[in-house]
This record gives structure tokens, C-alpha cells and sequence, in this order.
């Protein structure tokens, strides 16, 4: 039986508690009736390779005003004109490729054998990484079928592919979407698109580095916004707005962006919307700047969003950014449970053991809100985060705050839709079992708050040092993840949030541990292949993490490697030495990104959140294979159908398609821009 996530159950909770006493029985209708949705929904769709498709819902959307409604429609159709330039972003050959594998999947009609079965779970696997490289390792997909099948589909199907798109499939070259060993050209070694082929990792560095002023207190974020290619010789930016790169999928982004403006809960919305239409049209890093600080300002919307190029993951060097869209509703009865965080968020800086220094006197303009989404386009989709903090500026957030998020029905669709025997074969005791599943929801969810709202709000960089991201390069993303990941393990087991009802036992806190440490050291090897190391930054940051306390706490045996029945555990021993541990941990690790430490950093992350234990590797593949529950997952996204009266918008109306291929067919024709 599929279970109630803990989020819907206590916001039923709060409506019977919060309204009076002859509106009890319309609240208990009502979550009745959400409660029968999700028990009838179908959360999984399809299992391929290591991914799992998943769906979720929009709870409240026949709630929304109509303006609300057609608020969400444009920027939803706004973030899906530009769901092209992922792909070209992430490899050249990228959108070549994929639009001739849609091209034979809609038209060929021959005979459907295994090679067909291989070709098509090769598509879907590239759609689902938005290009031909796997969308957590970076490796290369393996294609299953021969060069061979390809061409006589090619032919066949009547598709143009070229010689050098075709040889990408198949040959050794670009191996890695993204490279973050330290002994290769970061840049060289790294396929996506961002550097034309041929440029060096230096030569970034000292084109960049040519740029900052390490006096600016307010710096743009240089090469975020372009491609660095050479012309006569020399190195020079393609920008990514209107009349440059990307302009045509941009032109449709505008287009889309000025309808949702019209439409604009208030004025603070619209001023923003109005600064990022400016931005794409310019490309002007202090426009994007200025933006950002108008959409922090903008608290009072309902409907909300994430749109630009924002993430810099898939930039080696940690300079480009991945474009990326979110469109978002308010849970206002959730949001309004969690406001205590927000509350309280200086009591956090001021309690953590990093050093005084490295602390913020006073911590700015921090939103938190649990929201449902709606839609989603370029990186966050089909895998998507489960909490956001924007924006990434450091000097914005400290002057000006931040927007932290948790995506609440993203979070209640991972839950229905999780499999069943994990927390068994690799918990040790009964005790351990109980506790994750009684706690175990809430934990994951107050940990993403903390993480986000607390974690990248908290720190500062020291007077002088500049931009510390672009000192730290490969390694800062890991650190930020790692540093945020500590300050939600440190206060989560704080008796403040007890005080503060969000939790109610400290044992919310010990199965988050437990949690932690069983993923981090163990359960997160499922997604790598025997012999791989570990690329992506979040599994690096909870390896990190992990193996680093595990080591710190041997001499008093906080954490207990043990062995039974030949299988290994990895079992906490005193929960309280371990939150001192995750705390001098914490405290290292803003030092580092204070100061701007890159040999720290680098000796940090390459001891402890890289190699993987070979044994212990082997050992989580043999036990999870029996499981049959693929490692990652990602989503379907409703669908906006809009009804029309005439020439009149009268309303929006969701849909929730079930079939991952022909939503991905249906993208290509309809929102095809490049």
C-alpha cells in the first residue's frame, strides 16, 4: 500500500487545528479527497536502464484565481521554448543527435526486434540526460546496438545525421560530459559545449581571472551567460541573449515572458519579469544582478518561478551556468508551518561552531517556502531538485538574502513511488528500522529545510579574498553542497527545534543520521558502475561527509563498521559525538570557502568524497541487484492545457500524461526552437 507523505497528513492537521470548529468537517473532506488522489494516482510509469519514471501532481491547482492560472501557463511556456539550449549546452552534437533519434522513433515501421528495444532505451535514456552523456556521472551512454542498425534506421526512416554526430555514438572520443579529476585539462577533458574544442584549462582560468577585481565588493558573474570560443587567435565570448547565441529559442522565451508580466500578481513580479526580459535581450551580467535582487524582493507572489542560466554543475571550472526552469505554487498552509525557520535563521548563524568570523551579523532578506510545482524545462527535468536556494551570488545573498525552496509534491511523489526493502537489508538493528520509518519522512524533509534555508544562507567570505568560487573551481560546488549538507546535520539534532514545534523527539534527528551515514558510505555506490569513481558533487559531498566523520570518530567508535552474515553495516554508536563531529567538520569547511583554501579543499574532497571502496562497492551492487528498483528517477511533467472561449482564455486545465516517449515526441515538434 502506497503511504500518505507526512507533509499531507500535517497540513490536514493544521486545517482542523487552525479553523473553527464547523469548518472541521470541510477540512477533513477535503484531505480525505487528496488523500483517495494520491492512493489512486500511478506514480511509476516505466523502469529502463538505471531510471525510473515517475509522476507527480499539482494539489490546489482549481484553487488558483484565473490570472494565477495564466501567470503559471506563460512562464511554463516560456522555460519549454528554451528546452533546446540544454541540450546544445551540455554537448555539441547533442541536438543533432536527438533530433534524428525522435525523427526514427516516430517513422519507422520495420521490424521491432532487440536492436529496436536497445535503440529505443537509448532514446529515452538521452532525453532523460538531455544529451548523450549520463545526467549524474557524465559518462557516455553506451548505445546497446551497432553503428550498422543506426545507419540502416537512418536510411530507412529517411533521416539526416552526420558523420561526425554519428561517430560521437560510437567511438571513445568525449568520454566524459564532465571531468573533475584533477590530474587532466579540466576543460579538455570535459565535453560539454560551454569552450570550443581545443581550449585549455589555463586559458580560461586566465581569461576570467583577467577579468575579477579582487576589490569589487559586488562582482558580476563573469562567463555565466556565454560560450568561450577563439577567434583570429583569440579567446572571445558568445553571448547567450537575443541577438547572439541561443537567439531564436530566446526570442520565444521573450515572447512568453512579456505575456506572464501582463499578468503579474504585483508590481515587485513585474519589475523582475521586466529585468529578466532585459537580461535575455542584452545579456548584461549587472541586468542579471539587478534582476536577482528584484525577484529575491518579491515575496508576496503566489505563483513563482526560476528561469535563466543558473546552475554551474556541468562547468568544470565552475563558471558557466546550465539554463533551467521551475514554475511554482505557494503551499501556503506548509509554508506558513515552516516560517519559524526563517524566524529564528539568526539564532542559527549565531549558535554555529564555525568561527566568528566566518559568521554573518546579521542575516538578510531569507524567504523559505514549501511550494508544488507545475512545470519544469532544461536542467531541473525529467531528474529535478527536491530543495532550491537562489540565487548563487554570494555578495547578493549577504547584502540582499535569498529564496530558499522545498518542492513539495516532488518530494510526496519520490515517497509514493519509492520501492520497498532498502531500509531492511541495509539497517542493522530493528530499532534502526522503526525509527526510519516513523521518522524517516520528516527527517528528509526538515533536513532539505535546514539545508537550504540555513545552510547556503549562513557563512561569509573574508574582506579581500573576491570570489571565492572561482578559487576553490572544481571543488567548490562539492564544498557549498558539503557545507550546506553539515549545517542542516548539526542543527537537526538542536533541542532549538523542538522548541521551535517542529519536531517533536530527537529521534527525527538520529534517523537522519542514520540516514546519512548509511547513504552516504554505502547505498549512493549503487548509481556508479564497478570501477567508476565519484563525479557528481552531491555524492561527492555525502561521501565526503560520511567516510571523513567515520574516520574522525574511530578512536571512540562513533561510528561502528560491523559485519553479519557477510554483509557490512555501518552502525552510529553515540549520536551526540557525531554532531561534534559533523560540527569541527563544519566549521573546517567554512573556513575553507572563507578564505578561499583550494589546497584544503582539493586534499578534502580527493581523500574522502572520491575513490570509492572496491569491496564495499561490490557488496551494495550484489545486495540492492535482488531489489530491482533502478537508482535514479525522474519525471513526466503535467501538461497546461489552456481553454479557449472564442478569443478568450477562460481557463487552465491539467493533465497528467503517462507515457515518457511520446511526451518527449511531443516536445520535439512543439517546443523545438534551435
Amino acid at each position: 500500500m502506497k503511504k500518505v507523505s507526512w507533509l499531507t497528513l500535517a497540513i490536514s492537521v493544521f486545517m482542523m487545528s487552525c479553523n473553527p470548529t464547523e469548518n472541521n468537517n470541510q477540512a477533513s473532506a477535503e484531505a480525505e479527497t487528496e488523500t483517495k488522489k494520491q492512493f489512486d494516482f500511478q506514480w511509476q510509469t516505466e523502469q529502463f536502464a538505471d531510471l525510473r519514471i515517475l509522476r507527480y501532481q499539482i494539489p490546489g491547482w482549481e484553487k488558483l484565481s484565473l490570472q494565477q492560472k495564466k501567470l503559471a501557463y506563460y512562464l511554463n511556456m516560456a522555460g519549454l521554448a528554451g528546452r533546446d539550449i540544454i541540450y546544445d549546452q551540455l554537448y555539441r552534437h547533442n541536438l543533432e543527435i536527438r533530433k534524428a533519434l525522435e525523427n526514427i522513433v516516430k517513422n519507422y515501421q520495420g521490424e521491432k526486434d532487440t536492436n529496436w528495444e536497445a535503440l529505443t532505451t537509448y532514446a529515452k535514456r538521452v532525453w532523460f540526460s538531455n544529451g548523450i552523456h549520463h545526467h549524474y556521472s557524465h559518462a557516455k551512454l553506451e548505445p546497446g546496438f551497432e553503428q550498422s542498425y543506426l545507419e540502416q534506421l537512418l536510411k530507412e526512416t529517411n533521416t539526416n545525421l552526420s558523420v561526425e554526430a554519428q561517430a560521437a555514438i560510437f567511438n571513445d572520443q568525449d568520454m566524459k560530459g564532465v571531468s573533475k579529476d584533477p590530474d587532466k585539462d579540466l576543460v579538455l577533458a570535459s565535453a560539454v559545449n560551454f569552450y570550443e574544442p581545443g581550449i585549455t584549462e589555463q586559458e580560461v582560468l586566465d581569461f576570467y581571472q583577467a577579468m575579477a577585481d579582487s576589490t569589487d565588493a559586488t562582482p558580476v558573474s563573469y562567463g555565466l551567460n556565454s560560450k568561450l570560443v577563439k577567434e583570429n587567435g583569440k579567446l572571445v565570448e558568445k553571448k547567450w541573449h537575443l541577438n547572439g547565441m541561443y537567439g531564436s529559442a530566446i526570442a520565444e522565451i521573450i515572447k512568453w515572458l512579456e505575456k506572464a508580466q501582463a499578468v503579474a500578481e504585483n508590481e515587485q513580479q513585474a519589475k523582475a519579469l521586466g529585468l529578466l526580459i532585459e537580461y535575455y535581450k542584452t545579456g548584461d551580467l549587472e541586468t542579471w544582478d539587478a534582476y536577482n535582487i528584484a525577484w529575491v524582493q518579491d515575496t508576496g507572489s503566489d505563483v513563482d518561478y526560476i528561469n535563466s542560466f543558473i546552475e554551474v554543475y556541468h562547468d568544470p571550472l565552475g563558471y558557466k551556468a546550465t539554463y533551467e526552469t521551475v514554475v511554482q505554487v505557494k503551499d501556503l498552509d506548509a509554508s506558513e508551518k515552516m516560517a519559524v525557520i526563517i524566524d529564528n535563521i539568526q539564532y542559527f548563524e549565531d549558535q554555529s561552531p564555525i568561527l566568528d568570523e566566518h559568521k554573518k551579523e546579521e542575516v538578510v532578506g531569507v524567504s523559505y517556502r514549501m511550494i508544488n510545482v507545475v512545470g519544469e524545462a532544461g536542467a531541473t527535468t525529467p531528474a529535478t531538485p527536491i530543495g532550491v536556494n537562489l540565487p548563487n551570488s554570494g555578495w547578493i545573498r549577504e547584502q540582499h538574502g535569498s529564496k530558499s525552496i522545498s518542492l513539495t509534491n516532488i518530494e510526496g511523489a519520490y515517497e509514493n513511488a519509492r520501492g520497498e526493502g532498502f531500509l531492511e537489508e541495509f539497517a542493522f538493528t530493528t530499532e534502526e528500522v522503526e525509527r526510519a520509518k516513523k521518522y524517516g519522512a520528516i527527517s528528509s524533509k526538515m533536513h532539505t529545510a535546514l539545508h537550504e534555508v540555513v545552510g547556503h544562507a549562513s557563512g561569509k567570505t573574508e574582506p579581500g579574498k573576491g570570489d571565492t568560487k572561482a578559487i576553490l573551481k572544481n571543488y567548490y560546488s562539492t564544498l557549498e553542497e558539503a557545507r550546506a549538507d553539515l549545517v542542516a546535520l548539526y542543527f537537526i539534532m538542536d533541542e532549538k527545534l523542538m522548541e521551535l514545534n517542529l519536531i517533536d523527539t530527537m529521534a527525527v534527528g538520529k534517523a537522519e543520521y542514520d540516514n546519512y551515514i548509511r547513504n552516504g558510505l554505502m547505498l549512493q555506490l549503487r548509481r556508479l558502475k564497478p570501477g567508476e569513481i565519484i563525479q557528481e558533487d552531491h555524492m561527492r559531498n555525502r561521501q565526503l561527509v560520511a567516510a571523513w566523520a567515520f574516520e574522525m570518530g574511530q578512536k571512540d567508535n562513533v561510528i561502528e563498521r560491523k559485519t553479519l552474515d557477510g554483509k557490512t553495516y555501518f552502525v552510529i554508536n553515540d549520536y551526540d559525538a557525531l554532531r561534534d563531529i559533523f560540527g569541527q567538520q563544519l566549521k573546517e569547511i567554512q573556513r575553507i570557502k572563507s578564505q578561499g583554501d583550494y589546497e584544503a579543499g582539493r586534499a578534502l574532497v580527493e581523500k574522502y568524497g572520491v575513490q570509492v571502496d572496491a569491496d564495499i562497492h561490490a557488496e551494495v551492487l550484489r545486495r540492492t541487484e535482488k531489489l530491482n528498483i533502478a537508482p535514479y528517477a525522474g519525471f513526466i511533467q503535467p501538461i497546461m492545457k489552456p481553454i479557449v472561449d472564442g478569443d478568450s482564455l477562460t481557463d487552465i486545465e491539467i493533465e497528467y500524461p503517462t507515457d515518457f516517449t511520446e511526451q518527449m515526441l511531443y516536445y520535439g515538434e512543439n517546443h523545438s526552437f534551435l
